[in-house]
């Protein structure tokens, strides 16, 4: 299977799970707005939200994958799964532990870590620690099923991993559609999202469980030891935890600062929203699939197809980030209007989402750079520089936010990540570059500043018509009319950039098709090291 056909299997996959997550935000900011609900529900959903992606798309991603594939390799799939009893029953106690003493700890956490800004409101602050106990055992069904994950990645199978967290969206999109029907007020709404997130880590878990069974994987539980594999994960896993979740460490600091001011948590989480779809569809579906299959290459020797690999997984995350990352900036407000701009979110707050959202696309193409980047440290079993890297990332976020939130607010805080994404892109580049690990490519050189003219030139093709279009994107417009009209000028901004990319040399047929098959040749896209 190329590597075009397993980025569309997990992007596609992610791509359904964004969709309706865009309905329950929709339905979210229409019951609850941007009011205390909305800024309680948020913040303590993002505590273990922060944690489960700091082991999904940390340590177990990253770390777990080589060494269970080298397992494979050494001891077929017998020794793989005594790997991953070892694993798990380290890992079932642990979270179970970090549950218990999360749990009996949340009112000093809500007032030191979580949500600082809410102490001086006790309504606010009571409603925060009783949702945040509510949800984070989902921390736990998480964690154990991105261990899952990693285990089907390996085995090269990604549909499960991918598809499991639609049903996050399914039932949460079930317990507003309830509140609707029964007239709930904002409190019964928050108390019912909790729940549902509660629910809804546990059928995740067991649809991975599932398909790992189905694998031919049965996994039991063993006594907790730190044998040497388990030793040697853990030294792996925790720099690589912090890396792969820099973004999330960075969201949960800022959620903090943000708690200062009414409206800031839920504005941030709104416009984060949807900048996640692009960033979810192709940088996590580029990250999954680019480390199990780099670590292959390096493993066999192959060198050469491992720079291949490297330079066509960033051909093609720029031949698709660069104009969503245009679209953003230009249209966002439009965006915004139309999905959420009804019910208890006001215009006001689409301004402030709106701008937060064109901002979070000028962070874009480093975000996603950022996943491209990891996997080359990663697969060579090297978690220390990219930990320095995020801890450097985190530093300059929290400075710029502390500096700018008093005067911009949740702006302010959305330009500190998107400093702090640029600094962390720059500094992995120039150390692979440096460490000759990855060869300069022609072809690559070549097609970015068409990419990014094409990028340009559609952007000022929406900026234009946007201003022409003004009345049929106005609030007073009607939703099915803003609707087409947003779907319009989306289809146009397609047809332009991808008609440029093409007539420019941005992009071509062997780009999409032969450069990205597993083990493609040099000859097709020349690689000189």
């Amino acid at each position: 299977m190329s590597l075009l056909k397993k980025f569309a299997t997990v992007g596609g996959a992610t791509l359904g799970s964004r969709v309706f997550g865009f309905v329950r935000e929709m339905l979210m900011a229409s019951a609850v707005g941007t009011g205390p609900v909305a800024d309680a529900f948020n913040a303590a959903f993002r505590f273990p939200n922060t944690f489960r992606r700091l082991f999904a798309e940390g340590a177990f991603n990253s770390a777990f994958v080589p060494l269970f594939a080298k397992e494979i390799d050494a001891g077929g799939m017998e020794g793989a799964r005594r790997f991953s009893e070892e694993v798990f029953g380290v890992l079932f106690t642990v979270l179970l532990a970090i549950t218990i003493v999360m749990e009996l700890s949340m009112p000093l956490l809500v007032r030191t870590v979580i949500a600082p800004g809410f102490s001086d409101d006790p309504v606010k602050f009571d409603l925060t620690v009783r949702l945040a106990t509510v949800m984070f055992p989902y921390l736990a069904c998480m964690s154990l099923a991105a261990m899952m994950g990693g285990m089907l990645n390996s085995l090269h199978r990604y549909f499960a991993a991918a598809i499991a967290p639609v049903f996050l969206n399914f039932i949460l999109i079930g317990v507003l559609a309830l509140a609707w029907w029964k007239d709930y007020d904002a409190l019964d709404v928050g108390l019912g999202l909790s729940w549902g997130v509660m629910a809804a880590g546990v059928v995740q878990l067991a649809i991975v469980w599932g398909a790992v069974r189905h694998a031919g994987m049965k996994i039991g539980f063993r006594r907790p030891r730190l044998t040497a594999n388990v030793k040697r994960l853990l030294v792996l896993a925790l720099p690589a935890a912090i890396t792969g979740g820099i973004t999330q460490v960075n969201l949960l600091i800022n959620t903090a600062i943000a708690s200062g001011a009414e409206g800031a948590v839920s504005s941030l989480v709104y416009a984060d929203r949807i900048y996640q779809l692009p960033l979810g569809v192709i940088g996590i579906a580029v990250a999954t699939v680019l480390l199990p299959e780099l670590a292959r290459a390096l493993r066999g020797g192959a060198a050469t197809e491992a720079a291949n690999l490297q330079n066509r997984s960033v051909e093609f995350v720029l031949f698709l980030t660069l104009p969503a990352a245009a679209a953003l900036l230009v249209m966002s407000e439009p965006i915004v209007r139309l999905l959420y701009e009804r019910g208890n979110f006001h215009a006001d707050s689409t301004v402030t989402v709106g701008a937060i959202l064109g901002l979070y696309g000028l962070g874009l193409p480093a975000f996603v750079l950022i996943k491209a980047f990891i996997p080359g440290f990663f697969a060579r079993e090297d978690t220390r520089t990219p930990m320095i890297f995020a801890g450097i990332s985190v530093l300059v976020n929290v400075t710029l936010a502390i500096t700018l939130f008093p005067k911009l607010s949740a702006l302010g805080i959305a330009t500190a990540e998107i400093v702090a994404g640029w600094v962390n892109a720059g500094l992995l580049f120039f150390t692979l570059v440096k460490r000759g690990h990855w060869g300069s490519d022609k072809p690559l050189l070549k097609r970015i500043p068409r990419l990014v003219l094409s990028a340009g030139l559609m952007a000022v093709a929406l900026h234009y018509a946007i201003a022409f279009l003004g009345p049929q994107l106005a609030s007073s417009a009607a939703t099915a009319i803003k609707a087409a009209t947003v779907a319009a000028l989306v289809l146009a901004a397609m047809v332009i950039y991808f008609g440029l990319a093409f007539a420019t040399g941005g992009a071509d047929r062997s780009m999409l098709t032969r450069a990205l098959k597993r083990g493609a040749k040099p000859k097709a896209e020349p690689v000189s090291e």
